[in-house]
């Protein structure tokens, strides 16, 4: 029987708390509220719509933990927009702020993230509180999202910074492909963000790997040449099947140190659900993304495990919240069947 197993077998028993924490004690479950960074409203509702997708399926998974909660900015919606080049700067730095404190203390103390969150400009306070804890060891990154989210207030051209947390950490402007004139206070910040957790770039754009990624704009491609960062579209990952796709992945990666996966949900098919802000079509199915998540957490390398970007507003029956949380619970499950 597999710990899983075993901890449902107790699951009604005198014993089921201390057997609950012992399996659990690494894993810390962080939920960030935010959906500054989203072009449109509701992502901040995801973690919820989460948990009442457990409730439906009658799984116990959020009782196993004591959530952290992160502290959002979401009061800056009602003060309007002064950046138009990266809507809400101000109050994504300061959410990017409190994210990067709560996972380099979580990483100091050698626990394990489980991330879920709203929109995804969060991954990069994420990135920088793993990189904060352990600045001399390389981090590498898995991108499972239909987005590339290279974006600078220079290139982006929706001024939605959900899509700009790699240039973020990976401290690029991207000159190079401008077509924007942020306003001065614009890049101040700009600036204040790609110092957060230190002042050097947390990542080497070639230490990233996209999977599923299908809709992006010329400075990103520009990006993604100039630094050879591969890109396995979701036809790949049929082709070559998961275990092809994952092991490669992780060979290209075999110089880092570290691993961190961001999975967002916008890397689901538009068959399957629309509840994202951005949905794209061609994208993974839920079995598929089941596998391939439970797979990549495998590597002991895997330090942080993150999800983004469910808004049930734009769904109907909450269905993408239910596909994403059986990707939740089974990653979950691979985590504690290998830690």
């Amino acid at each position: 029987m597999d710990k899983w197993g075993f901890l449902a077998t107790f699951a009604h028993s005198k014993n089921y708390t201390q057997i609950t924490f012992m399996l659990m004690r690494d894993i810390k479950l962080v939920e960030v509220r935010s959906e500054l960074a989203a072009g449109t409203r509701g992502a901040s509702l995801g973690i919820d719509a989460l948990k009442i997708a457990s409730l439906d399926k009658k799984s116990d998974f959020f009782t196993q933990f004591d959530p952290i909660n992160v502290q959002d900015a979401n009061n800056y919606l009602w003060k309007g927009n002064k950046y138009p080049n990266a809507k809400y700067i101000d109050g994504v730095y300061q959410v990017l702020k409190n994210v990067y404190s709560t996972i380099e203390s979580l990483r100091l103390d050698r626990k394990f993230p489980i991330v879920l969150a709203g929109d995804h400009s969060t991954a990069a306070g994420t990135i920088m509180g793993i990189k904060a804890a352990d600045p001399d060891k390389r981090l590498g990154i898995i991108w499972i999202d239909a987005h590339a989210d290279l974006h600078t207030p220079f290139t982006t051209p929706s001024g939605n910074m959900h899509g700009m947390p790699l240039a973020m950490v990976s401290h690029l402007d991207n000159l190079e492909s401008k077509v924007n004139e942020p306003s001065e206070e614009t890049l101040t910040y700009w600036e204040r963000i790609k110092r957060i957790g230190g002042d050097q770039p947390k990542i080497n754009p070639k230490d990233i790997v996209f999977i599923s990624v299908r809709d992006t704009e010329a400075p990103e491609d520009f990006l993604m040449e100039k630094y050879g960062i591969r890109n396995f579209k979701t036809q790949e990952v049929r082709e070559q099947g998961i275990s092809k796709i994952a092991a490669q992945t992780l060979e290209i990666l075999k110089d880092c140190d570290q691993i961190y996966i961001s999975f967002d949900v916008d890397s689901l098919d538009t068959s399957i659900s629309v509840g994202t802000g951005t949905p794209v079509p061609d994208g993974l199915t839920v079995e598929e993304a089941i596998t391939l998540n439970a797979e990549l957490i495998k590597d002991k390398r895997v330090c942080c495990w993150e999800i983004v970007e469910v808004n049930p507003t734009l769904d109907t029956e909450n269905t993408m919240a239910e596909a994403a949380f059986e990707v939740l619970e089974i990653t979950t499950k691979s985590l504690v069947d290998h830690f």
